[in-house]
């Protein structure tokens, strides 16, 4: 085994271990290994996505060598060191980019919690991504949905404290319907590990049995964690979490945390339950049902809202419904289109949240439509950055976004059934994000520039935006390597 080979394992032990070094630290030194930490597991995870489209293959790793169920299974592909590397880069811009705002809503004594808490997020979301073994993977659902809480009452303010509580109880109630699942499964299959699970599970429906037991599972799991995601309609805890809590938090729970818990149902329906088997079930049905009524809700309530950060929060709802559409029109070219959304989705509103923050700073730290009136003209950079995050969400050529809506389109034309209402939906869906983003970006530069409030942003929210604002532009003009390395990673799960 190389050394790369085991860059996975060493990621998610480095990112715990920097997590436990942090109790003992202060905050700015708990800061400084959680940097470190992240920057150094995105390079490794880069290395990864290398190695593994250099070989053309994936490979699994069983740490400690023990057999299940003492040991468990790691496994890396290309898709997964690709998911890891775009997670790493926008946690570590979106750490640096709300650094300034993190100490003013984050008690000096609390400080080294918050980035212990940001060390388990990292470690759970590389887990969720590059393992092998199902309760494994229930162990850091768990530790993600404590850390997610964490970071969202760590702030003390506003409504964050009944945010966290209704974000526990949600949280919660799908990891509950995803324990349920595993251990259903568990006693039809015996296993854990993926592989041999999948393997006993081709042979009981070649065997036809335990065709009720099979759905409910299928149907629990997938229950389950669209609610962890903020599936439509299981999305009333979504506008409070990404609205009141710290701006670094908002990021990536909005989007960092919901596409992890969608990365392992896709890798549960390829690398457990079978594509095919799932696509037979109809359960596919359902999501894209819940997809299509997601796109068009989240953009509605984003139009009613007057408030920003609830204003992004419910765009969340309907991008979500974008991915879970492309997941539910049950073709290999859907399911490509909604992993380029999650990267899209994960680069883009990380960008958005990020530079609202430099709008609300030059207008007197107020979130409202009105209060941002010229704001991009106080703040340049900040009010560029929201435009670029704004255009690409709607879907505006050469930005990320433009491709993700060209892949959906694309890929409904190989659905003859689904093909007529995805197309009207999307073309819908595009509408209203225009109405609600383009009213935001034409108010930002409205009204000439006014009198100045507030601070200048520090050179790490402005290096931030900067940074997001290249990753989009890569994603939207050199998407074919991205595209092509989602394909040849689903291959891979196969």
């Amino acid at each position: 085994m190389t050394l790369v080979q085991n860059f996975p394992f060493f990621s998610i032990i480095i990112a715990m271990f920097s997590g436990i070094l942090s109790l003992a630290l202060n905050g700015r030194r708990a800061r400084n290994v959680s940097l470190g930490a992240i920057s150094l597991v995105t390079v490794m995870s880069f290395a990864v996505c290398l190695y593994c489209m250099d070989a053309g293959a994936s490979y699994t790793y069983r740490m400690g060598h023990f057999p299940a169920p003492w040991g468990n299974e790691i496994r890396a592909g290309v898709l997964e060191g690709l998911a890891a590397t775009v997670f790493g880069v926008v946690m570590l811009l979106s750490v640096a980019g709300g650094m300034d705002h993190t100490y003013e809503d984050v008690e000096g004594t609390k400080l080294n919690l918050f980035f212990i808490m940001i060390d388990m997020m990292l470690s759970s979301l590389l887990a969720l991504i590059y393992t092998n073994d199902l309760f494994t993977a229930y162990v850091f659902v768990e530790i993600n949905t404590i850390a997610g809480c964490g970071l969202i009452m760590i702030r003390q303010k506003g409504r964050s404290l009944s945010a966290a509580i209704r974000y526990m109880i949600m949280s919660q109630l799908g990891s509950g319907l995803f324990l349920i699942g595993l251990s259903l499964l568990y006693d039809v299959t015996g296993h854990l590990l993926m592989g041999p699970a999948k393997e006993a599970v081709a042979l009981i429906e070649a065997a036809g049995i335990y065709g009720i037991p099979m759905l409910v599972i299928l149907a629990v799991i997938s229950v389950g964690l669209a609610i962890k995601s903020g599936l439509y309609p299981f999305h009333y805890w979504i506008p409070d979490t990404y609205g009141y809590a710290t701006p670094t938090s908002s990021a990536i729970l909005s989007g960092l945390v919901s596409k992890g818990y969608i990365f392992l149902l896709i890798k549960i329906f390829y690398r457990v339950l079978g594509r095919e088997n799932v696509i037979a079930s109809q359960i596919v049905n359902v999501l894209y049902l819940f997809g299509l009524a997601g796109m068009i809700m989240g953009s509605v309530h984003a139009i009613m809202e007057e408030d920003t950060r609830r204003m992004i929060a419910y765009s969340s709802v309907a991008q979500i419904g974008y991915i879970y559409m492309g997941i539910g029109l049950g073709t290999q070219a859907g399911m490509v289109a909604a992993v380029f959304h999650m990267l899209t989705h994960s680069a883009t509103k990380a960008l958005l949240f990020i530079s609202a923050v430099g709008l609300y700073e030059v207008s007197g730290d107020k979130k409202d439509y009105r209060s941002l009136r010229g704001a991009g003209y106080r703040n340049p950079l900040a009010g560029i950055g929201f435009a670029v995050g704004a255009l690409s969400m709607v879907g505006f050529p050469m930005l990320a976004g433009f491709i993700s809506k060209l892949l959906f389109a694309t890929s409904a034309l190989q659905s003859p059934h689904k093909m007529i209402p995805t197309l009207i939906v999307l073309a819908v869906s595009t509408i209203l994000n225009a109405i609600y983003f383009l009213r935001l970006v034409i108010t930002l530069y409205s009204g000439g520039e006014s009198e100045k409030k507030g601070k200048a942003s520090s050179w790490k929210l402005r290096a931030a935006i900067l940074c997001f604002i290249l990753l989009n532009l890569v994603l939207g003009l050199k998407s074919q390597p991205v595209v092509q390395a989602i394909w040849d990673g689903l291959a891979m799960f196969d």
